[in-house]
């Protein structure tokens, strides 16, 4: 769906502009930030090691050019031990920021690179990040470079990490990694992800972790038109993610090994999250299979299907309360990312997550025996803070500018009917204190088409299909609201454990 209205169009670009003066989101670098970028590329210089024999090639989005990694993947050596060799080289960003300097600072400020559908907010200058540190094809770049040695089940034997000059040949997107694997055109290295991809998928199975595949859903804009496109995730995204994730894996043991470092952490779900997702998926008549890991579970559901695309909803409930744990000296108790169900650390996109920066040095001069840097050090215990407030401007930056791009497609449709299926319910009717009003009762609607995630009026059932009323859609205020249409034929009485979805995203 797309949005030509011109009214529409105009408002729209004011309720965007708004939400990023309410967010206080800093859009442009300050003159003093771009001056140091543009010294700090003039004089950087290249690592001495030298890996551009290697055939690197990066896989990104459509569009992408702040190119946080490259990969290239191989079979051993005849006369090695088989298995794999993987060569990650992930962008040396610190080379361009000095410590305590103006690009610093200002990152400090910012701490992640935000996407809104009117344009990227970078973490780092644009001369910097889309130009002398990322891997752009055909490039000389200095990157940190994780040596990995993986035996037949692509389970890691050993693994390095130090800096190199590396030069990458292709860039490529997953569309066109998919295509080459599903019409068999693929060459060696795309062979390869996709096989070391699923022995990594398998891994996570056996160590009990969990991937929450939900449909991709991203505003569009095509310089005139705004848009919403939904699609589920291409399987070589899931490989491609399994390399990321064993990079993070790899850097936090060593960071654990070396009792210093910042890792991303989880706790496990409780037992009443469980119990209730359990419920759920009863409810929606795909139970979750006793001895089964939730992971795996996961892995087995259709989200083109829509009642098995609520229960994936539901399982959102299973992945809260991440943060960042940092330590130096004393390594805390708590340090496994539950959904990866393992130890974890952010360190494969340093242009676009501020975090990542200080683990690749923590991890490069670990991985070579030496100190770790103390601006390093002195910046671990402040770094969680800095990240829990960006990720919180990013989410309300999401969901506003989604919620905002709704509204105006929808803005002349009020009234009108649509089809949906619930993927969140409704919470079960409370008893509430004399003479007080009773809350409404609202959950989270899938709208068929277009397709779109909304809040619905009514007692609503994850899971059910159901007709949808358009109440609202207000742009300025970036909302959007519906109402279940009522029926004439009788309701099955609600069974309120189940299916209410209470606590699920």
């Amino acid at each position: 769906m797309d949005l030509r209205d011109r009214e529409s169009q105009q408002r729209l670009t004011e309720s965007l502009r708004n939400l990023r003066e309410e967010l206080g989101v800093r859009e442009e670098f300050p003159a003093y930030v771009l001056r140091e970028a543009e010294a700090a590329v003039a004089s950087h210089r290249l690592p001495p090691q030298d890996l551009r024999d290697l055939p690197f090639l990066t896989i990104d989005p459509p569009g992408s050019t702040d190119l946080d990694q490259a990969v290239h993947l191989a079979r051993r050596p005849d006369g090695d031990t088989p298995g794999y060799e993987v060569h990650y080289a992930i962008a040396d960003v610190p080379l361009f920021v000095a410590p305590g300097g103006a690009i610093d600072t200002e990152a400090r400020l910012r701490g992640q690179t935000l996407y809104a559908p009117d344009g990227r907010i970078s973490l780092h200058p644009e001369l910097v990040s889309e130009g002398a540190a990322s891997l752009l094809p055909d490039q000389d770049r200095p990157a940190f470079v994780w040596h990995f040695v993986l035996d037949t089940d692509a389970v890691v034997q050993s693994v390095t990490v130090g800096r190199a000059v590396v030069r990458s040949r292709r860039q490529l997107t997953y569309g066109e990694v998919q295509t080459a694997i599903d019409d068999a055109t693929a060459d060696e290295q795309l062979v390869l992800l996709r096989e070391i991809g699923l022995r990594r998928i398998q891994q996570e199975l056996d160590r009990g972790g969990a991937s929450l595949n939900l449909p991709r859903q991203e505003i569009t804009h095509d310089g005139e038109s705004y848009g919403i496109l939904t699609e589920p995730a291409l399987a070589c995204e899931d490989w491609n993610a399994q390399i990321s994730l064993m990079t993070g894996m790899a850097a936090a043991q060593i960071m654990i090994d070396g009792r210093i470092g910042i890792l991303r952490t989880m706790p496990e779900p409780d037992d009443a999250a469980l119990g209730r997702f359990r419920r759920q998926s009863e409810a929606l008549e795909h139970p979750w299979p006793a001895g089964v890991a939730y992971g795996a579970f996961l892995r087995t559901l259709d989200v083109t299907d829509p009642p098995q695309l609520a229960l994936m909803h539901a399982a959102a409930s299973l992945f809260r309360g991440a943060g960042y744990t940092a330590f130096d000296g004393e390594v805390p108790e708590a340090v496994i990312q539950s959904a990866i169900a393992a130890p974890y650390a952010h360190t494969t996109a340093p242009l676009r997550r501020l975090v990542d920066r200080f683990v690749l040095v923590t991890c490069a001069s670990l991985s070579a025996g030496q100190d770790v840097p103390q601006w390093v050090r002195s910046a671990l215990p402040e770094l969680n803070s800095l990240m829990a407030s960006s990720n919180q401007t990013a989410s309300r930056l999401d969901s506003g500018a989604m919620d905002a791009v709704q509204a105006a497609l929808l803005s002349n449709r009020i009234g009108e009917a649509f089809s949906a299926v619930v993927l969140q319910g409704s919470p079960p009717a409370v008893e509430d204190a004399p003479g007080k009003q009773a809350p409404r009762l609202s959950g989270t609607v899938q709208v068929t088409e277009p397709p779109l995630e909304a809040t619905c009026y009514g007692e609503l059932v994850a899971g059910e299909r159901v007709t949808v009323i358009l109440l609202e859609a207000d742009i300025g205020r970036r909302r959007l609201r519906f109402e279940v249409k009522p029926t004439d034929a009788p309701r099955e009485p609600r069974n309120d454990a189940p299916g209410s979805g209470q606590g699920s995203l």
